[in-house]
């Protein structure tokens, strides 16, 4: 991370915790053969774990008085149904759509809450195996969420053509949202062609740049705490980096829920879209 006997500087301490672990050096900006592996780990060991946890809730549901992991599991069950029936009408739809916002809004709320560990907690377990980087909030990748964000927009295609029909969703492509005009197909092909691109950037977009800029603000907290290790000096700062880092760690908890919230509901509303004719 810096030169051998010699303290990292701000910039390489950040420059540092923000290189992924990769299975190769990448050898240009779009490389689709590199892999960010930390994200990939992580992201999937958090995914078994979630799904573990709703799993053991199913199974140990009784018909009595529930207890508390049960109560909270069932009030998050509710609140994702309770959303999935303003949007989604269809009843038959549901039975899948629902579930996954379920699956989606634990699963990214589990990435995201990942960054309440210690920045360089991990990252020096991993030193002392050998693994010099690593990134331990998978939803500060942008492959992450972006690989999310395409993958409710295949769903969305898939269920254009499921309930549109695959001739009535081309038509739709080429009639909307400006009507069903010949001189108008064109433009409205490439209406609809940027609002796909649109929505699915913006929904990954938001979730890694909220993210990423978490992941940044503790690092900076972390440089505090580090001044103060290597200057033996600056109780002051010391003080400000426990209630900074105190101070935006609660603040984060807000941050961590609210994008997991607004990923899931942007899911339905997509979703919802995909059902609607035009």
């Amino acid at each position: 991370m810096a030169a051998e006997g010699h303290a990292p500087s701000a910039g390489e301490y950040i420059i540092h915790h923000l290189t992924h672990l990769q299975n190769k050096k990448q050898t240009s900006i779009v490389d689709f053969t590199v892999f960010n592996l930390d994200s990939i780990f992580f992201a999937v060991v958090l995914g078994i774990v979630g799904s573990f946890f709703l799993w053991r809730a199913a199974k140990s549901a009784t018909s009595g008085v529930p207890g508390r992991f049960q109560a909270a599991v069932e009030l998050l069950v509710e609140m994702v149904e309770g959303q999935a029936k303003g949007i989604i009408h269809n009843a038959n739809s549901r039975k899948l759509i629902a579930p996954l916002a379920l699956t989606v809004f634990v699963w990214i709320i589990l990435m995201n809450s990942m960054d309440f560990l210690p920045v360089d907690l991990l990252p020096k377990i991993g030193e002392a195996f050998g693994i010099h980087y690593l990134r331990v909030v998978p939803t500060a990748d942008l492959s992450v969420t972006m690989g999310l964000s395409v993958s409710v927009l295949i769903i969305c295609l898939i269920y254009n053509v499921k309930i549109k029909g695959f001739g009535g969703w081309v038509h739709e492509l080429f009639a909307a949202p400006f009507g069903d005009k010949v001189f108008l197909y064109p433009i409205n092909f490439l209406m609809q062609m940027i609002e796909f691109v649109a929505k699915t950037v913006s929904h990954g977009m938001r979730l890694f740049g909220n993210m990423y800029a978490g992941e940044l603000i503790f690092m900076l907290i972390a440089l505090m705490g580090g001044a103060v290790s290597l200057t033996g000096t600056g109780i002051g700062l010391f003080i400000g980096h426990i209630i900074a880092g105190t101070v935006w760690a609660i603040f984060h908890i807000l941050i961590v829920a609210l994008q997991a919230f607004v990923f899931m509901m942007l899911t339905l509303v997509y979703l919802g879209q995909a059902h609607d004719a035009h």
